[in-house]
């Protein structure tokens, strides 16, 4: 899974978007969904870097619930990473998968930790 994290960072550092979506679909196809959530998983720990708090994080994004869908489960799925809360972490996945939105969801996490990535350099 770090190895597919790296992969899709990769890609999006050099602006391939469609890479990411072919190593998301690569991922689902050779582990499934549980490799996808633990790449996903991995992204949130890359975004979030070693300085994660202790205790609990609230989640603190105005108008969240004016987002479009990917930029809400990303804000979502990186708190739930941030209190260690694998169970609301795998809720969010299963309803991205649900609705049809996970690749979306994917590529949006993986622009923003290398968004983050590139901030933290600069």
């Amino acid at each position: 899974m770090f190895d597919d994290a790296t992969a899709i960072l990769d890609s999006a550092l050099d602006g391939d978007g469609a890479a990411v979506a072919r190593t998301i679909d690569t991922v689902v196809e050779r582990s499934g969904l549980d490799g996808a959530y633990g790449m996903a998983w991995c992204l949130a720990a890359t975004l979030l870097g070693e300085e994660v708090p202790v205790g609990g994080c609230s989640l603190e994004f105005p108008d969240i619930d004016e987002a479009e869908y990917d930029t809400r489960w990303v804000a979502r799925f990186v708190s739930a990473y941030a209190n260690h809360d694998q169970d609301t972490g795998e809720a969010l996945f299963g309803a991205a998968v649900a609705d049809g939105q996970l690749p979306e969801c994917l590529q949006t996490l993986a622009g923003s930790t290398l968004a983050t990535l590139r901030s933290r350099a600069g």
